[in-house]
């Protein structure tokens, strides 16, 4: 009988592969990963039934009034894109840094974080999840002192491929804990830029329920704290894709209740400057993600429970 190889060998072995992976799609044209997104985002849809039916669900939340065959249809879209943002990791980590430059076809709304370092202001932004926000993170760390916050992945020996990939232009990369709070403010008070994702659930005790599309989501509280103490700029930055050719930045004026102190009413805000990013196209936000799975667990505001029972 043979023997199981032991698991830390397994997962050396699969970060190897995925490593390998990304190194021989960074040499891809966008045009080819984009070809390769639309073979693979079918099969994604159709196999892969955890992120179909929690992107369904997402949908059905969002776009009540759409017929099903609309969501459906927006759901293999959404996947096919997400299936694109994987395969452009190698990109946006691993290619010639003029090659990812000249995939980045327009920037737009640069001068807000221009006129709010002239003014000696930090600029905060944040990043939904949203076309490619790898390519996002390459643009600002390209141009701007950036810092922002780092979580090692799953699989832990794939941590040195990704820091160095997002780090590679002069990012600075903190913890998410205090330390790496710390770190943040003090890169705002030198009129720096740093980034936030808004819309992933903080832990217990780090957020407050806030509607997002409507229905209440649990919402991180960290940015009136920093906005408080620093008086930053905040704008909702994005990598939108254009299929096949490359990617336009867009930065957008954040919603001015994230400027309040009231941690509700901030992260209202934030949530509804996440909805505006996302209206530029719905398909390219990653609609598999369990935004509503805190507010599930406490049973808060939902009407029919049980439409949310594969959360």
């Amino acid at each position: 009988m043979t023997q199981e190889a032991p698991p830390s060998r397994k997962r050396v072995s699969r970060a190897s592969a995925i490593a390998w992976l990304w190194k021989s799609l960074s040499h891809w044209p966008i045009a080819r990963l984009w070809r390769f997104a639309a073979l693979l985002g079918p099969l994604v849809y159709y196999f892969s039934k955890r992120e179909r039916q929690i992107t369904n669900i997402n949908l059905g939340v969002v776009y009540p009034n759409a017929t099903k065959s609309e969501r459906n249809a927006l759901a293999k879209q959404s996947l096919k894109h997400s299936a694109a943002t994987m395969l452009e990791l190698g990109h946006a980590w691993m290619a010639a840094p003029e090659k990812v430059q000249a995939s980045i076809l327009s920037v737009h709304g640069r001068d807000k974080l221009d006129s709010a370092r002239a003014e000696g202001r930090g600029v905060i932004v944040l990043a939904p999840h949203f076309g490619n926000w790898e390519v996002l993170n390459f643009w600002l760390s390209s141009h701007f002192p950036f810092t922002a916050m780092y979580e090692p992945p799953k699989i832990a020996d794939l941590e040195s491929v990704t820091r160095h990939g997002r780090e590679r232009m002069g990012a600075s990369l903190v913890p998410t804990n205090p330390r790496g709070v710390a770190a943040l403010l003090k890169a705002l008070k030198r009129s720096e830029a740093i980034g936030i994702l808004p819309d992933q659930e903080p832990a217990w005790g780090s957020g407050v329920f806030a509607p997002f599309f409507g229905r209440e989501a649990y919402t991180a509280t960290l940015l009136p704290k920093l906005v408080a103490r620093t008086q930053a700029r905040v704008v909702t930055g994005v990598a939108l894709r254009v299929p096949g050719k490359g990617f336009e930045i867009h930065f957008l004026d954040a919603d001015e209740r994230v400027y309040s102190a009231d941690d509700v009413i901030s992260a209202t805000g934030v949530n509804a400057s996440v909805e505006a990013s996302i209206a530029l196209e719905p398909a390219q936000y990653q609609w598999e993600y369990k935004r509503y799975r805190k507010v599930i667990e406490e049973q808060q505001g939902l009407a029919n429970a049980n439409d949310f029972r594969l959360y």
